[in-house]
């Protein structure tokens, strides 16, 4: 790893690296996670597709990449950005390699970056578009940057979602119940978590038509998280207006977001959005705080929301909504990722409580 690389914002700053992975110029929004750890989990993270992640945290890659933490069938960042690149990792249940799973999947990674500064960069000015450039001067690669769509105007969902309706694996006993995940963009963990609370899962495309989805005869309906803007998910907010009945729903990051939408909501960006696994989230019902984790780049505005949806959980850092209700119809959304994969465990009872939400109007 001697060759020189940069980091080149679209602002004009430039940060000098040496380069690891899949040696190529790179393009996407630059944003920046807390997290210490996960970072497997976060490079199969759907939500990330599209955008070059700048971890905050020195070390990375000293145990390798494992058969076990994908979050889903493929790396989904567009780049990678790290202080100190591992070069002899060690763990008992490594199979390779961070350079070499990021050279295999040909994704460009660049280490030796005073992440420290480009953090605080993204937090002044709020994240914008970079390139990681490899072999092209800075000035070449500014002028390809400045050309390229901008990560909001593009459906980042398209490029994620499942193709094909499918069923996640399940245990030996025959779940009583069925829920459908409308997959935005979902993670493994979330389909694990559903399916070990003893529900059959079956996630369908994103734009799956509503009569579809009622065909497959739901008890209960999860919209997953996803990347991107959610006004470019144009069809969704139809979509929704049609599956909600009298079936229990739950959305999840994004899918809160598009049930937001659904009800009349709107939603906004946030300057460097939320990413990281110390969140703090308050039950305003409860009053309990949890510690979260979270990966979104916008959020719904309070003051646009209906009377008919109630705010259950608000950020303790910013005060922006992080869960939801409706009023009188089974449908709750949370901004966080309670299935963590990589983060606490302090939320995950949500997916059992809506399992039994499920069995309690099945009931019914």
């Amino acid at each position: 790893m001697t060759k020189q690389g940069h980091l080149i914002l679209e602002d004009g700053t430039v940060f000098p690296g040496i380069p690891f992975g899949k040696q190529k110029t790179a393009y996407g929004e630059v944003v920046f996670t807390t997290s210490m750890t996960g970072y497997q989990e976060m490079l199969t993270d759907p939500s990330f597709a599209g955008q070059i992640v700048v971890l905050t945290y020195p070390m990375v890659g000293n145990y390798g990449i494992n058969l076990t933490d994908n979050e889903s069938e493929k790396i989904q960042v567009a780049g990678f950005v790290v202080r100190q690149h591992e070069t002899s990792p060690s763990h008992w249940s490594m199979t390779s390699s961070l350079n070499q799973f990021l050279e295999t999947k040909k994704i460009a990674g660049l280490a030796e970056v005073d992440t420290r500064s480009l953090t605080k960069h993204l937090r002044s000015k709020g994240v914008m578009m970079g390139a990681i450039a490899v072999g092209v001067p800075p000035a070449t690669a500014l002028k390809k940057l400045l050309a390229t769509p901008r990560y909001g105007t593009t459906n980042m969902v398209e490029s994620v979602s499942t193709k094909k309706v499918s069923r996640w694996k399940s245990g030996d006993a025959k779940p009583a119940s069925r829920v459908i995940v409308v997959d935005f963009g979902a993670k493994y963990n979330i389909l694990r978590l559903l399916s070990q609370c003893g529900l059959e899962v079956v996630s369908v495309p994103h734009n799956t038509e509503p009569n579809e989805i009622l065909g497959l005869k739901p008890d209960g309906i999860v919209l997953s998280p996803g990347p991107g803007d959610p006004e470019t998910l144009t069809g969704a907010p139809k979509l929704l207006n049609k599956l909600i009945l009298d079936i229990p729903v739950l959305g999840i990051c994004l899918g809160h977001q598009l049930i937001a939408q659904t009800f009349g909501a709107k939603t906004y960006k946030l300057p460097f959005g939320h990413r990281g696994a110390n969140h703090p989230v308050k039950n305003e019902e409860s009053g309990q705080v949890s510690i979260t984790s979270q990966n979104h780049g916008y959020a719904v505005d309070r003051g646009s929301m209906p009377k008919e949806l109630i705010v259950t959980h608000t950020n303790l850092n910013d005060s922006t909504v992080e869960g939801l209700r409706h009023s009188s119809l089974p449908i709750l959304g949370i901004q966080y990722h309670s299935e963590a994969a990589p983060g606490p465990l302090d939320t995950m009872n949500l997916f059992e409580d809506f399992s039994k939400l499920i069995r309690s109007k099945k009931q019914k």
